[in-house]
């Protein structure tokens, strides 16, 4: 871990006064005008963020799904998170870092929704149009990986499953169907656990409209 690098953080009285769950929730439209007020996330030291539970570091976590399969791989050596290494996921995302364009202050919202494309673009490429919604926020404050990270589930509606890898930590790419998943649901993650027993609706609430549920950058369809 870069003992500089900086992450974009929350203090964790945020949730608490937004309401702590745990698993996932599909209130985004409760959550997120509370996480992106202005002045409300920040960056700090990731080495003090990972190690300090009274912040919660916001994390894309994005799942891309066509026609019933979802994009599934396993965290190869190289994963930037080592408590991760060798567990499969279906969720795409990272650490926001902050960039030359960023405010220092006020709006962060637009700054993340644009740090997400860019987070997705550094492990994969994406070749096919898609819709995208952030759908749901994902809670583990059991782990110790989860209780300093808040998940931000985006879903990416792929009208071809053309992806393939461009970071060396991912390994055995492959689109699988619900079923597939659930018989190596002892090998995931638990965020992609918990996404896993609610895929069905996560994909349902872009197939069905492909609408954003609030008004903000944090929600683009394309």
């Amino acid at each position: 871990m870069d003992k500089d690098e900086q992450v974009l953080v929350v203090e964790r009285a945020v949730l608490e006064r937004a309401g702590v769950f745990h698993g996932l929730t599909f209130h985004v439209d409760r959550y997120l005008p509370q996480l992106f007020a202005p002045g409300v996330p920040r960056f700090m030291a990731r080495p003090q963020a990972e190690n300090d539970p009274r912040f919660k570091q916001l994390i894309p976590y994005v799942i891309l799904g066509c026609d019933g399969k979802y994009l599934s791989y396993v965290r190869g050596q190289r994963a930037g998170e080592g408590r991760l290494i060798g567990r499969r996921s279906i969720g795409i995302g990272g650490h926001i870092n902050p960039i030359d364009d960023m405010p220092l202050f006020g709006d962060l919202s637009e700054a993340y929704a644009t740090a997400v494309q860019r987070e997705v673009a550094e492990e994969i490429e994406v070749k096919s149009p898609h819709t995208e919604r952030v759908v749901a926020l994902l809670n583990d404050d059991s782990t110790e990986v989860g209780r300093v990270h808040l998940g931000i589930v985006h879903f990416w509606s792929l009208e071809r499953p053309e992806v393939t890898k461009r970071e060396q930590m991912i390994t055995q790419l492959s689109f699988l169907t619900i079923p597939e998943l659930q018989a190596a649901r002892e090998s995931l993650e638990s965020w992609s656990q918990f996404c896993l027993d609610s895929l069905p609706q996560i994909a349902g609430m872009v197939q069905s409209d492909g609408q954003a549920n609030i008004a903000s950058p944090l929600h683009k369809g394309g």
